[in-house]
């Protein structure tokens, strides 16, 4: 019997349907929710069969047995909680939310339901990541110290400068939307999650471009464009725009590891570079898709730069996020229906949202660090224990 399952919002996320709906595979459908007059005709022509709505009330009632969620990141609490409220297993985009308070209240949410809630960080299951995770386990460089990340946004302007990615009030930061992801990744190379964090930015070109238009008529794959270079010569970008193009945070995390994170949305080039140093070696990757490389170093040169002792492969499939995303939607079907550990986190989202927000308000308030503020101990030892009730 395949399970039923429903999808709210059916923007740029909406290709996950794909890894979804499998009549006789596993899973369908079932039913879609969007506000928009386009989500609903985008909906209703690539899924026929289902139930295509602008009410998530109607769509709840509809009997799916699951549901994402891939609205837009302010909407999040308001969306996810109600379907936690309903009893429906819940997969959230990631970030979880834009503010601490927004992530708080739906893992407080999840917890008094004891509704199922994943989280959709897909580079959990990105081969780059993965394979780098592999070697440090392995122990090839010791025990991590510092853990280093480098965004090259290329294309930034065109991805996150021409609609509401653009604005404060619907994205916070591109520390959020952007960032969660690299944060995510920092905390689970290094095994801990961040205590405090300081942080730095500036909107240093798009806010100069004048070339603005309402883009709320278009999606992202009508304007795109590579022509669109350097970043100064952007066009029609969002006719508000306060969020800034390069970034950097600080981290302290709970285990003693350092870690920093640097985004730009102005570059030539469009990949994340990952340095991880521990106290025998490092690793850093050179590209971050199939058929690039990661690089260990184990042995010591006294100056200048030394070969690397191994090089690994990165394997994986072109597409689909280097072949994450249908192994993302795979173990949320499975956690939907029959429970147990995952490989994403609510804790470790929880824990990228707030680098993301007090960063922003660290960068936007002269660059202090800022405490992350703690979870009840219950909560916490809730979704530690896989979303279950111990009795003890």
């Amino acid at each position: 019997m395949d399970i039923k399952v429903g999808i709210v919002g059916f923007g740029l996320r909406s290709s996950l349907h794909r890894y979804i709906h499998r009549p006789g595979a596993g899973s369908v459908v079932s039913a879609v929710c969007d506000t928009s007059e386009r989500g609903r005709a985008d909906a209703a022509e690539k899924l026929p069969e289902a139930l295509v709505t602008g009410s998530l009330d109607e769509l709840l009632a509809s009997g799916i047995e699951a549901v994402l969620v891939l609205t837009p990141d302010h909407t999040h609490r308001e969306v996810v909680t109600r379907t936690l409220k309903a009893g429906v297993p819940t997969f959230c985009e990631k970030p979880l939310d834009i503010t601490v308070d927004g992530a708080d209240e739906i893992l407080k949410t999840a917890y008094r339901t004891g509704t199922r809630l994943y989280v959709g960080h897909n580079m959990r299951h990105m081969p780059a990541i993965r394979q780098m995770r592999e070697i440090i386990e392995s122990g090839a460089i010791g025990d991590v110290k510092a853990v280093w990340c480098r965004h090259f946004v290329g294309n930034g302007g065109d991805y996150y400068f021409k609609d509401w990615h653009a604005e404060r009030r619907y994205s916070n930061s591109l520390l959020l939307q952007k960032g969660a992801h690299d944060i995510d990744v920092i905390h689970w190379l290094a095994g801990g999650y961040t205590t405090s964090v300081s942080g730095l930015g500036e909107l240093s070109v798009y806010g100069d471009v004048s070339d603005r238009r309402d883009n709320s008529d278009r999606r992202m794959g009508e304007w795109f464009s590579a022509d669109n270079w350097p970043g100064s010569d952007q066009r029609e970008l969002n006719p508000v725009i306060d969020v800034e193009d390069v970034s950097m945070v600080q981290m302290r995390l709970g285990n003693g590891v350092l870690a920093s994170y640097q985004q730009c949305h102005f570059t030539p080039d469009y990949w994340r570079n990952y340095t991880v140093i521990g106290s025998a070696g490092r690793i850093e990757n050179f590209g971050d898709g199939p058929g690039d490389f990661i690089h260990v170093w184990n042995t010591r040169t006294t100056s200048g730069f030394n070969e690397p002792d191994l090089r690994v492969e990165i394997a994986g499939d072109a597409e689909g996020h280097g072949g994450a995303d249908p192994l993302l939607i795979a173990e949320f079907l499975k956690f939907a229906t029959e429970g147990g550990f995952t490989q994403t986190s609510p804790l470790a989202a929880r824990a990228a949202v707030a680098v993301g927000d007090l960063g922003a308000r660290s960068l936007r308030s002269g660059g202090g660090a800022l405490d992350v503020p703690e979870l009840p101990a219950d909560v916490v030892r809730y979704f530690e224990d896989a979303q279950q009730r111990v009795v003890v």
